[in-house]
């Protein structure tokens, strides 16, 4: 696993990216003309204001030993002298009990009754968890509710007076170049400050379905892990989480769970212990420039629906693969990724609009949106015999076939997969970098194809209506449906 990219303060997560050196930022002596006006002489005000509020959260865990089953208690005459210490030497290393393994992290309390926010995998496995204030009082804690897709965690402890608490502040409001301060316990050092700028918005950095944070330059260590980003409101706007980094410490590349996700998740753990999740029902894939095109929109938006939940809510509306979704109740769906979050983020229960381009053409769904739950699929058995032979798509360099027992059990595909399967595919062609031997086409354009020479006749009108233009295939690549726009070859 890359090492390039921790959760502070153990937990790797699997992406790798360049590495980039950034020069200290020094905030006391003179001001350089570059530095914005209201930018801040001095953080101390601030820091003496928020520490109180800003936890260490040490665990421990209870590892069991693995005994090394290659040394045994050799065989020794009766009655020999060394018999006695090599039984008690063996019996100590066969019994020894479970040794225990510590952890540092960060936290902060947002409610004086003792309510505490830090990540999940600060806490995640804990048999003991410890809070530590920065006078040096410590609490045992219990886990109210964590959630593993954010990284977020609501502890509980019992303190005999109000604590000092922080309030939530709006990471919508804040912009790339905003000063922010982070609060934290590197290496298990103590209560530190350290300062920066947002670097950057809605980073993606493949640690969940739910990605979107903050990028900062304020330095973020091992330990700084659920540890609060605050702006110069002294509001937290967002909870420290990841850094970039080949060695474990900051070279100015971290990431913060914003507010506007954080508050949702914190406000049901407190409520419910657990997370509870606005579900559609449907199965979506990116707009790339050439479905784009062939889609006759102007730039790539949206997320394009390549699977509807026979259960789901989506399925009732009335939405149907292909469709593409740029509105989700009232808020723009500008790429794929942003709508499982906003999705995920709707009161369970609520009828919400949503806008998507079906034929070309704006249409509104009203749909009601049910609770995410695990769910299992199973596929009935409504396989096909029937042989035909093969057939040639010259225009998009693609040979097909119907799908016969003898082409599923090749393929491995599914027996409740329906279509049309490509058995060639022309290595001159434009479809040989998008298509692949063994993938299922169920639709051309908005045709659904089940014989080779429907697939033709769909694909050639839409060729004599543009030739230029490229052509919009949903297959079915190893059980998972994806829209792959192939443009047609051209003439020698």
């Amino acid at each position: 696993m890359p090492k390039h990219l921790f959760h502070t303060p153990h937990a790797a997560l699997r992406w790798v990216a360049p590495l980039v050196l950034v020069a200290a930022v020094a905030l006391g002596g003179q001001v350089a003309s570059a530095q914005p006006r209201d930018a801040p002489r001095s953080f101390a005000d601030l820091a003496e204001e928020l520490s109180p509020a800003v936890v260490n959260i040490s665990t421990s865990t209870k590892v069991a030993q693995r005994l090394n089953r290659e040394f045994s208690m050799p065989e020794l005459p009766p009655g020999s002298p060394f018999e006695d210490f090599f039984k008690e030497f063996f019996d100590e290393r066969t019994q020894r009990g479970p040794r225990k393994v510590t952890s540092l992290g960060s936290g902060f309390v947002i409610d004086p009754s003792g309510i505490v926010v830090t990540n999940n995998h600060v806490i995640d496995g804990a048999d003991e968890i410890t809070v530590k204030f920065s006078d040096g009082t410590e609490l045992d804690a219990i886990v109210l509710g964590r959630d593993a897709k954010t990284d977020l965690a609501v502890l509980k402890i019992e303190p005999d007076h109000p604590l000092p608490a922080v309030e939530w502040g709006e990471s919508d409001d804040m912009r790339v170049g905003d000063w922010v301060m982070a609060i934290g316990n590197p290496f298990g050092l103590g209560g530190t400050v350290t300062a920066g700028i947002i670097s950057a918005r809605n980073r993606n950095i493949n640690a969940g379905p739910y990605d979107d944070f903050i990028q900062t330059d304020a330095s973020i260590n091992k330990g700084n892990s659920g540890g609060p980003l605050f702006n110069l409101d002294g509001q937290v706007i967002g909870v420290n989480t990841a850094i970039i980094s080949p060695s474990g410490g900051s070279i100015g590349i971290g990431f913060s769970i914003p507010s506007a996700i954080a508050k949702n998740v914190i406000l049901q753990l407190r409520e419910y212990g657990e997370t509870r999740r606005g579900w559609l029902g449907v199965r979506i894939q990116s707009v790339t420039p050439d479905i784009a095109e062939s889609m006759d929109l102007d730039h790539p938006m949206g997320a394009l629906v390549v699977g509807v939940e026979d259960d789901g809510p989506a399925k009732d509306a009335g939405v149907k693969v292909g469709d593409l979704i740029v509105e989700f109740d009232g808020k723009e769906v500008p790429t794929m990724r942003d709508l499982p979050r906003i999705v995920a983020e709707t009161e369970i229960g609520k009828s919400v609009e949503i806008e998507i381009i079906r034929d070309g053409r704006r249409r509104t769904i009203k749909v009601g949106i049910s609770r995410l739950e695990e769910a299992s699929i199973t596929a009935e058995d409504d396989s096909s015999d029937q042989e035909t032979p093969q057939s040639e798509t010259p225009s998009l360099g693609l040979t097909l076939s119907n799908l016969t027992v003898e082409l599923r059990t090749r393929y491995d595909i599914d027996d409740d997969v329906e279509g049309i399967v490509v058995v060639d595919v022309d290595p001159d062609s434009d479809a040989i970098n998008k298509v692949r031997e063994g993938d299922v086409i169920v639709e051309v354009g908005n045709a659904t194809v089940n014989t080779p020479a429907e697939a033709i006749k769909a694909i050639d009108q839409l060729l004599d209506e543009d030739p230029n233009k490229p052509v919009l295939l949903l297959l079915n690549r190893g059980g998972e449906p994806a829209f792959r726009s192939v443009r047609p070859k051209t003439p020698a």
